[in-house]
């Protein structure tokens, strides 16, 4: 089997729609589709081999608020590629029910920093599902959509949540994301050299050239990048990144 950097299109989802935001601002969404369906099979079509989902809504209600889009994507991409979704997620229910629909994978954010025990509990019930996701501004943990940033330090949590079993680890630099600014690969090679779970990059993938930054250190256990805004505004062609990265990480396992 081959094994090469992913770079993951980002669906995020507000009101049904396909959108991104700027540094997290709900105000601030750019509306890319609204028919999240079609442009998840666009990028299917595109050569993509996992697909990132946020329910915004959820993210900033504290529960699910677009289940019937996230429905509808899994759906339509069918068993070819695996599926991972964030946003609003709390309780073990929900999770439950978005494995249920066909959900590869279910990031926990929010809850993983406020309620510890809930992550390890779910890392238990839903072993080989849950990722967790950390987005940090200056190497603080931030949660509720964004909205408050905590005392935590990113890289702390990072291995503490390594040892309830997450499957990887999603980090967003706030301060990079939906700004097109290139990605922070100092602190996010930071905070995966420590750990042995996989790190996906987030924030700020603009072109080609920050698809080689993030190659180039896929010996750090960078495994993948999520990119939105960058492939929806034309600055990153998604089958060209996927290429190149695939000619510059591919190995045998």
């Amino acid at each position: 089997m081959d094994i090469s950097t992913l770079i993951i299109p980002a669906i995020d989802l507000k009101d049904g729609q396909c959108v991104r935001l700027r540094q997290g601002e709900m105000e601030g969404a750019t509306v890319f589709s609204d028919d999240p369906t079609a442009m998840a099979r666009h990028w299917l079509e595109q050569g993509a081999r996992r697909l990132h989902l946020v329910d915004l809504n959820g993210a900033f209600a504290g529960k699910p608020k677009n289940e019937e889009a996230v429905r509808l994507i899994v759906e339509a991409v069918g068993s070819d590629i695996p599926v991972q979704l964030g946003g609003g997620i709390r309780d073990l229910e929900t999770i439950e029910r978005y494995l249920d629909l066909g959900i590869s994978y279910v990031i926990i954010g929010t809850a993983a920093v406020k309620v510890p025990g809930f992550l390890h509990e779910a890392c238990d019930a839903f072993p080989g599902h849950i990722m967790v996701g950390l987005d940090a501004k200056g190497g603080k943990v931030a949660v509720d959509g964004w909205s408050k940033l905590t005392g935590h330090d990113v890289a702390d949590l990072a291995q503490r949540f390594e040892g309830y079993g997450v499957e990887a680890i999603i980090y967003t630099d706030i301060g990079r994301d939906g700004m097109m600014s290139g990605v922070n690969i100092e602190a996010t090679v930071e905070l995966a050299q420590p750990l042995q779970v996989p790190v996906i990059a987030s924030g700020g993938i603009t072109n080609l050239d920050d698809v080689r930054k993030l190659c180039a250190v896929r010996g750090e256990g960078i495994t993948g990048a999520i990119t939105g805004r960058a492939i929806y505004e034309g600055t990153l062609d998604f089958r060209a990144a996927q290429a190149l990265a695939d000619e510059l990480t591919t190995i045998k396992v």
